[in-house]
């Protein structure tokens, strides 16, 4: 019984192709949901409008690759602009708690002359 609970709480993997784990790569899982829905999309609107098996499926494999790669850009894009964004409020942060109440606070000149008038 306690081996069953050890089994169900380890997630389990997915490697594409060997190489890639899908759910411990950022964007991985998505990109790849993206490009097989895409390549169904292309490859079947493809067969529809020409009735050409071999070059639809052609299509099809173009349409995976090309879907899979626009979203994996996209999102590793998106990923590293917010990483960039949240070490910037890091550093605001660290500095505001460093320099608040010092000489070298800039809001400081701010409160002496709002007191002033």
């Amino acid at each position: 019984m306690a081996a069953e609970e050890g089994e169900v709480g380890k997630e389990k993997s997915f490697k594409l192709l060997g190489i890639i784990d899908v759910q411990k790569t950022p964007c991985a899982r998505e990109s790849i949901l993206y490009g097989t829905v895409g390549s169904l999309v292309i490859g079947l609107g493809h067969f529809l409008a020409t009735s050409r098996v071999r070059r639809s499926c052609d299509f099809a494999v173009g349409g995976f690759i090309l879907t899979t790669l626009g979203c994996w850009v996209h999102c590793r894009y998106n990923n590293a602009k917010l990483r960039i964004q949240q070490k910037m409020l890091q550093e605001g942060i660290k500095n505001k708690i460093l320099f608040e109440g010092s000489s070298l606070d800039p809001n400081m000149d701010k409160n002496k002359t709002d007191s002033k008038t």
